[in-house]
């Protein structure tokens, strides 16, 4: 089975490290966060994949051509213009790295690799955000729903710290930093899909969370697979630090290598 991974996205709201490298390279734990993507579908056996490139993509494209150097100790021989590789940590991938526009939407970027994605069902997530889903769960989850589309459902722990305040209350009786959500479930990315749910996509301005998987609901052909573990997107610095922080102290759950 083939993954699909969003990686053309500005990251605005991630200024500080995005206006030199795409979102999906900011670092955590010093690899790209698209690396950590990478790593947990290879855990479950998948190790095809294709890149949605776009804004700066060329830095992708130079990380996987050089992937040795990242990886690896290298003697550089400059007299007879040689390379040797020590210890050498090659990875099992194959990685289609595919412009599909600056500006084109998440829909449009599916569309655009669609002669890559081949005629079975294929994964699709994007290169943002790390989880410890079981992938391997959530493809036989799709089989069994026999539905053209699955999404990963996740309820997000609240963003702020969340406080008791009565009416007329001054004082703070009760404070918790990582207070849970509101229950609402998600779309948290980590889909399987039917190539024919590409056929629902009109063009590159058409956003995938949109049309598509609304016209998917409303079919009856999109499935949630609910995940109670963890979840995690990188949408600011503070989310990057957070990340960077469990990876350092070896708490990084979705290391599921």
């Amino acid at each position: 089975m083939k993954a699909v991974i969003l990686a053309g996205g500005l990251g605005t709201r991630l200024s500080e490290e995005t206006s030199v490298k795409p979102k999906p390279m900011v670092e955590v734990g010093g690899k790209p966060i698209l690396w950590h993507i990478m790593k947990t579908y290879s855990a479950h056996g998948i190790e095809d994949f294709i890149i949605c490139c776009g804004y700066k993509g060329y830095v992708i494209k130079e990380y996987f051509a050089n992937y040795f150097l990242h990886m690896s100790d290298v003697t550089f021989d400059m007299r007879f213009n040689q390379m040797n590789v020590h210890a050498g940590n090659a990875e099992p991938w194959r990685v289609t790295l595919v412009n599909t526009g600056d500006t084109t939407m998440t829909g449009g970027r599916l569309k655009r690799v669609r002669e890559h994605v081949g005629n079975e069902a294929f994964c699709f997530t994007y290169g943002d955000g790390v989880c410890n889903v079981n992938i391997t769960e959530l493809i036989k989850f799709h089989k069994e729903q026999k539905t053209l589309g699955t999404l990963t459902a996740v309820q997000p722990p609240g963003r702020f710290g969340a406080i008791v305040l009565g009416q007329e209350q001054t004082k703070i009786s009760s404070f918790r930093e990582k207070p849970e959500g509101d229950g609402a479930w998600i779309n948290g990315g980590y889909f399987v899909l039917e190539p024919e749910v590409i056929d629902l996509i009109d063009g590159d301005t058409t956003v995938w969370e949109q049309e598509p998987l609304e016209k998917l609901a409303e079919k009856e052909q999109l499935s949630a697979f609910k995940h109670h573990g963890f979840w995690q997107p990188m949408d600011t610095l503070r989310d990057k630090n957070y990340l960077d922080n469990l990876w350092q102290k070896g708490q990084a759950p979705w290391k599921v290598w």
